[in-house]
C-alpha cells in the first residue's frame, strides 16, 4: 500500500516497542517519518531520529520545527510515548504521579499544541493517540498508569470535537497488554519470569499478547487518508479483552 505516499508523519516514542513497529510501517507505506524519542538506537535509516523529551516543551517545539523544516510539511502525528505505573492508590507518590501525568498526558498535549499549526496546512491531517484498555477496564495496582490513559480516552475525544472542523482528525488507539520491551522488562521483575508470562499469555482470550505490529495496523488505519470518515475513534486492540467474556476452558 502507498496510501501515505507523500504525506509526512511523525511518531513519539518510535524507537521502539509500538512506536518503531508504527514508524516503519508508515514508512513502507510511503511516508516520510521522524521517530521523536529519548533513545534513538536501533532506527532504520529510512526513518529521521530526532531526540526529544516530550516532558520538555522547548524540545518538542524544537523537533516539530525541525521535522517541518526538513520535509516542509507534516500531516500525521502518532503520540505514542509513555511510560508505566505500578501499584494501588495508596503506592505512587505525588512525584510519580506528576511525572506519569507529564510524560503520558501532557506529553501528547505539547506533541498537539506545536504540530497543529502545521497540520492545519494540510489536504490529509490526522493525530493518533495511544490510549489503552486500562482507560475503561479495571486492571489491579494499575490506579496511575490507568488514570494517565483515562485522560488520553478523554483528551483524543475533545481535540477531536475541537479540530475536525478544521479538517484534522483526530483518534486513539487503546491496546491490551502488548508483546513490547516494556512488558518484558515487567516480566522480568516477577519471581519466576517463565511462568509469569505463561500466566499472561492463559489470561488472553487469544492465548496470546497482541503484538506490536498489530497495534501499528490499527494506528496506520485511523491515520490514514483511506479512513477519512473515522473522527473521534477509540479502537480496540486488546485481544478481545474488553469485549468478551469467556467461560473457564474446562467449562466450554
Amino acid at each position: 500500500m502507498d496510501d501515505f505516499a507523500g504525506l509526512v508523519a511523525i511518531v513519539t516514542g518510535g524507537a521502539s516497542g509500538i512506536g518503531l513497529a508504527t514508524a516503519n510501517l508508515l514508512s513502507n507505506r510511503g511516508a516520510q517519518v521522524a521517530a521523536l524519542d529519548l533513545k534513538l538506537k536501533g532506527l532504520p535509516d529510512s526513518v529521521m531520529g530526532v531526540q526529544t523529551d516530550v516532558s520538555n516543551d522547548d524540545q518538542v517545539k524544537a523537533a516539530v520545527d525541525a521535522v517541518v523544516e526538513r520535509f516542509g510539511r507534516l500531516d500525521v502525528v502518532v503520540n505514542n510515548a509513555g511510560i508505566g505505573a505500578v501499584g494501588d492508590v495508596t503506592v505512587n507518590s505525588d512525584d510519580q504521579w506528576a511525572r506519569v501525568l507529564d510524560v503520558n498526558v501532557l506529553g501528547m498535549v505539547r506533541v498537539a499544541r506545536h504540530s497543529i499549526p502545521h497540520l492545519r496546512r494540510s489536504p490529509a491531517a490526522s493525530i493518533v493517540n495511544t490510549s489503552s484498555i486500562v482507560a475503561w477496564a479495571g486492571v489491579e495496582q494499575r490506579v496511575l498508569y490507568s488514570a494517565s490513559k483515562g485522560a488520553v480516552y478523554a483528551l483524543t475525544l475533545a481535540m477531536a470535537a475541537d479540530h475536525v472542523r478544521e479538517g484534522i482528525r483526530v483518534n486513539c488507539v487503546a491496546p491490551g497488554s502488548a508483546d513490547t520491551p516494556w512488558i518484558d522488562r515487567s516480566l522480568e521483575q516477577a519471581a519466576d519470569p517463565v511462568a509469569a508470562r505463561a500466566a499472561l499469555d492463559a489470561f488472553q482470550p487469544t492465548g496470546r499478547l497482541v503484538s506490536a505490529d498489530e497495534v501499528a495496523g490499527a494506528i496506520a488505519y485511523l491515520a490514514s487518508p483511506l479512513s477519512s470518515a473515522s473522527v473521534g475513534t477509540v479502537l480496540a486492540v486488546d485481544n478481545g479483552m474488553h469485549s468478551l467474556r469467556l467461560r473457564p476452558p474446562d467449562r466450554v
